[in-house]
């Protein structure tokens, strides 16, 4: 993970939206156009040396293409520790100046030694991470269609249900033939693919999955590895108080694709069956001991890329 390792002279927050983009050092800001022309005058003429944006449906994409065809450090910034930063300061105003004045570029001053600079993604990568969205996104359209076709009175429908699914089922079908074709076509996936596989009730559809979703595993450690898949236990103390711990935060879907292999070892099956019995036998509940296996397996998943990575380094 790159990071700075000198402090910034010149740190400029900047708020994105789709038309422009709402700069400031900590002092005035300026507007300017969301495109290569603007930032690239922009950048010319405010010379910055640290960038930081927060995530905005890719629009800020163009940003830090040019900002790292510039040579410019820039940090794509965690939404949740930089909202958690500004209700930290008491401002709990919401506008594209306040966002960018008063809170990322101070942010990036004081945080600049720990913050991750962003890297321009592997293509295969981004490929992979919109068929896997896409195919997310119409099997949950497909289980919607399929609970309307059981709903009272539906049987009226029964050709219109039966087309519409047929049509679902046939863009899945593509999407699953494009993933593996990418997945053939590039050694470096297909090889992490084959290694998510080797853990007990991980699919082909499910590793691509868990690759799309976690791009980093391999590079990160245990604790990131289960915070970003949402598995990571976080106590609930309080005095003397001291409560049952609870999943939080993680990226949507993980879990969701987590969940299978971990019910396979909840029935017995596979490397993670003896895991999820001395956990019972614990006296952990059930659902406790799916979310403690859930965590098991991304871990493992992590630890076996990052050996492989460094026996080829």
């Amino acid at each position: 993970m790159d990071i700075l390792h000198t402090a910034p002279h010149r740190c400029f927050g900047i708020d994105v939206a789709k038309d422009n983009l709402v700069v400031s050092d900590g002092g005035a800001c300026v507007t300017i156009p969301n495109n290569r022309r603007g930032i690239r005058a922009f950048l010319k003429e405010r010379q910055p040396d640290f960038i930081i944006c927060e995530p905005t449906g890719g629009y800020e994409l163009i940003l830090l293409e040019e900002c790292l065809s510039a040579g410019l450090a820039c940090h794509r910034a965690d939404v949740m520790k930089l909202k958690a930063y500004i209700r930290s300061m008491g401002t709990l105003g919401k506008s594209d100046a306040i966002d960018a004045r008063h809170h990322m570029a101070v942010y990036g001053r004081e945080r600049w030694a720990s913050l991750p600079l962003w890297r321009e993604p592997d293509p295969d990568e981004v490929r992979l991470q919109a068929f896997v969205r896409r195919r997310a996104d119409l099997v949950a359209l497909k289980v919607a269609e399929q609970n309307r076709s059981k709903a009272g009175g539906a049987k009226a429908l029964a050709a219109s249900f039966k087309a519409v699914l047929g049509v679902i089922q046939r863009q899945i079908d593509g999407l699953e033939r494009k993933i593996a074709a990418l997945v053939e076509n590039s050694a470096r996936l297909r090889r992490r693919i084959d290694i998510c596989m080797t853990v007990s009730g991980v699919g082909f559809l499910g590793a691509a999955s868990l690759l799309a979703q976690i791009p980093e595993l391999g590079s990160i450690d245990r604790r990131q590895a289960a915070a970003l898949a949402g598995t990571a236990p976080y106590p609930s103390e309080s005095g003397n108080a001291n409560g049952r711990r609870r999943q939080r935060g993680g990226r949507p879907q993980v879990k969701t694709t987590l969940f299978m292999p971990a019910m396979c070892a909840a029935q017995g099956k596979g490397q993670f069956g003896p895991f999820y019995k001395r956990l019972i036998q614990n006296g952990k509940p059930p659902i406790v001991a799916i979310a403690a296996t859930m965590r098991k397996i991304i871990i493992t998943i992590n630890a076996r890329i990052r050996d492989y990575q460094q026996q080829q380094s």
